[in-house]
């Protein structure tokens, strides 16, 4: 397994309220965490390295090789529950925070299988012999309306109420966080991202970049936000590259 992962202020925005970090686990297998905060620029980077933080320690704390699929789920959701609580409490003690929250997408990667859990908009993606795969489904007002068929997902990337977020961590005393599954074969690569990322770079120019730089997940992550940078970079921009080389 290798993890790398990078993150930008981007070229509109005073402050970085993205947090991110990734790693090893002891007994094998890979982590990625990527939190993107709201709620003013104090309250934004509070939600996200405290959630961050939050996730980060349950995961090395509860990890072991050869947990079952149950076992696995159960602990990266109570990892973002952790993180609901840890953030949600802060707000209400701390008045100067009320309302902060923050989106999550974890991802734990095995030798043969990818684990999500995620709230919010931020992402997870997965290429393979398949090509690439969005894993996660936004929690947000433009998703419902993709599902609903009133509009495209390319419109969707425009649609002035896209920042509408429908499920966030932090903000209420209780979140209902998404998880997932799937293989996670030898030469595979998972992605997870934050908005600021995926609202300029659609499938097939990440899957691009992908094949032309994803021998080195160091120089993929570079080049994936001077992408978004180029386009823009109205957002902070975040990218976690997970890599099975067994």
């Amino acid at each position: 397994m290798r993890v790398d992962y990078a993150t930008d202020v981007g070229a509109v925005r005073k402050s970085n309220q993205d947090a991110c970090q990734c790693g090893l686990f002891p007994q094998g297998g890979a982590w990625a965490v990527v939190c993107d905060g709201m709620g003013g620029a104090n309250g934004g980077n509070v939600a996200s390295s405290v959630a961050l933080s939050q996730i980060r320690d349950y995961l090395l704390a509860g990890y072991r090789e050869g947990l079952s699929e149950g076992s696995m789920k159960s602990l990266m959701l109570n990892a973002v529950r952790r993180a609901n609580d840890a953030v949600y409490q802060m707000s209400v003690e701390q008045p100067e925070l009320r309302g902060m929250g923050t989106t999550a997408v974890v991802l734990v990667a095995e030798k043969d299988a990818l684990h999500v859990v995620h709230v919010g908009d931020s992402r997870a993606y997965i290429c393979n012999q398949c090509g690439l795969t969005q894993i996660t489904e936004d929690h947000s007002y433009v998703q419902d309306l993709v599902n609903f068929g009133e509009i495209t997902r390319e419109e969707a990337r425009r649609h002035p109420r896209r920042n509408i977020i429908t499920r966030v961590l932090g903000v209420h005393e209780t979140v209902r966080p998404d998880y997932t599954s799937c293989a996670f074969a030898p030469g595979d690569r998972a992605v997870a991202c934050s908005d600021g990322l995926s609202s300029y770079m659609d499938d097939g120019i990440m899957e691009g970049y992908i094949q032309r730089y994803g021998g080195d997940g160091r120089e993929l992550t570079k080049q994936m936000i001077q992408y978004a940078l180029d386009c823009g970079g109205s957002d902070n921009i975040t990218v976690a590259v997970v890599e099975n080389g067994n």
